[in-house]
């Protein structure tokens, strides 16, 4: 039997966001972008073959934790079954370690590095696996700064602007500019 991957398109204040699911649980999620056209061009470019559907109960929760995050309710989305596919050993433990952080909680790439008893060259490496996260928000890598109190990368739409905006939502500050041109990140 064929476990289909299926997707719904969702507004928050941020803009529009997609989830995407099977029966394990959320397989990805596209942050808010600024159209909708957006958002399903990107959710259908991570899930090739997937099937726009209602949400089912347990993804229309997660929609609704989603939209009050970017309202600025606090949220935890650590119960949230996900399914994340094959990956890499190393960035599977990334995730997992990245996935206890909590709303306004941060750590560094190199802190995580030393939390799997790795050395500190593999802090790029856990930026690459930041950048491949398919589940952001669900697996918070906005959480995983650089050292030295920089923001960091960010491959999400918006990139380091949508991080800092996502960071300051949680009460963190960024030394980021108060204002920010709306096509750099979230408009709101």
């Amino acid at each position: 039997m064929i476990d289909r991957s299926h997707y719904q398109l969702f507004e928050t204040a941020a803009g529009v966001a997609a989830i995407g699911w099977n029966r394990s649980g959320v397989t990805a999620l596209r942050l808010p972008a600024p159209s909708a056209a957006e958002a399903e061009r990107a959710i259908t470019n991570r899930l090739p073959g997937a099937v726009r559907a209602a949400a089912p109960p347990e993804v229309q929760v997660v929609i609704d934790k989603a939209a009050r995050y970017f309202a600025g309710e606090c949220v935890d989305f650590s119960d949230v079954p996900i399914d994340m596919g094959e990956q890499e050993p190393f960035f599977a433990q990334v995730y997992a370690l990245v996935r206890r952080l909590g709303w306004g909680e941060t750590t560094t790439y190199g802190a995580i590095a030393r939390a799997l008893d790795t050395g500190p060259e593999y802090a790029r490496a856990v930026g690459q696996a930041m950048a491949k996260n398919p589940i952001p928000l669900i697996v918070p890598c906005h959480r995983v700064t650089a050292a030295g109190g920089k923001i960091g990368g960010f491959s999400a739409p918006g990139g380091s602007v949508s991080k800092a905006r996502m960071l300051e939502i949680e009460g963190v500050a960024t030394g980021a500019p108060a204002e920010f041109p709306a096509q750099q990140g979230f408009d709101f």
